[in-house]
């Protein structure tokens, strides 16, 4: 195989790890490109290539995805398998077993995996909104600041930081894994996504902040319930945050009133202090939204300006949406 074949086959099969362990959607997945190299090829072991990087990959043996997601993803395989080979590939048959027999679940598995070698796996809902809420699943503007942490880890290091709006979890857990915060704080205001949180940070090797057996040289980590509409200043000032931080959560005008009013409380609890640092990521899918959450910031007092846009692509994100991070003054 020629140098840049063997460059393509590799971008190719690191194209399908990612996504596979982060259970992307399948039209994301480069599937083009891989008709075209079995097209150029009669040997099936690029085949088994993606099988050990995606169904049989270390990570998602110990964590798999949803058996649905799985057994949708073999079965596409074996159809551009079966396109272009007419000898069938028995190890994809064996895969798409298992999964045939495999009990569903309403959970599964998404995994990310970071720099270091090391990955954040996270238990997610299946569906996008479930229980009322939609912050059981990981969205674009997490992945996007977690890759801007880690290209900026001194933001971090040996500070203690507020999340507001957690989620599953995703951005706080790689922070923890490649930034060395000093403490991290993890919030929402939903049960079941302080539930599943608490889950995800002891499912990452990390412990919460009761446990006296947590590894010295882990950051302190908290899950706190965090009402934005209802904390109160004396509340806010338990957390002594030097950095806050929040993805996603500008989704509709109650959450960003809500959100500039949590804000200046955070302002008001550091008066005699320098304020904490703000950095809010979120996906630009309505215009009139990030104008009201601007203009609320101005009418707060809160001068604002857009970080740069971050040179590395870490995660699996649809590479067509805009997102941006506010660095606020407050």
């Amino acid at each position: 195989m020629a140098p840049e074949e063997d460059a393509g086959t590799e971008l190719l099969l690191q194209s399908f790890e990612r996504r596979f362990l982060a259970a992307r959607a399948l039209r994301s997945f480069p599937w083009q490109s891989l008709e075209a190299k079995l097209r150029d090829s009669s040997d099936s072991e690029l085949l088994r290539d993606i099988l050990q990087k995606t169904v049989k990959h270390p990570v998602c043996v110990k964590h798999p995805p949803s058996v649905k997601y799985a057994r949708c993803f073999l079965s596409e395989l074996i159809k551009k398998h079966e396109a272009v080979h007419t000898e069938p590939l028995d190890e994809l048959y064996e895969a798409l077993a298992e999964t045939l027999m495999a009990e569903e679940s309403p959970h599964g598995h998404r995994s990310y995996l970071l720099p270091s070698g090391g990955s954040v796996t996270l238990s997610e809902s299946t569906a996008i909104i479930s229980h009322g809420t939609t912050g059981l699943v990981t969205w674009d503007a997490a992945l996007y600041l977690a890759e801007w942490a880690i290209e900026n880890p001194a933001a971090f290091t040996d500070r203690t930081v507020l999340e507001l709006g957690s989620g599953a979890g995703l951005t706080g857990l790689a922070i923890c894994k490649m930034c060395r915060p000093r403490a991290y704080i993890f919030s929402d205001c939903h049960s079941r996504v302080l539930e599943q949180l608490r889950g995800n940070v002891l499912l990452n090797g990390l412990s919460l902040e009761a446990d006296i057996t947590a590894n010295l040289d882990s950051p302190r980590v908290t899950v706190a319930q965090l009402d934005w509409n209802v904390t109160t200043v004396r509340q806010l000032s338990a957390f002594q945050p030097d950095v806050v931080i929040a993805a996603d959560v500008l989704y509709c005008p109650e959450a960003i009133v809500s959100l500039v009013g949590v804000l200046q409380r955070l302002a008001a609890c550091r008066e005699h202090q320098r304020a904490p640092e703000v950095y809010v990521a979120f996906t630009i899918r309505n215009p009139e939204t990030c104008q009201l959450f601007t203009t609320e910031l101005g009418r707060a007092g809160i001068r604002w300006e857009a970080e740069p846009r971050h040179d590395q692509k870490l995660f699996p994100y649809e590479e067509h949406l805009e997102m941006a991070i506010l660095n606020l003054t407050l």
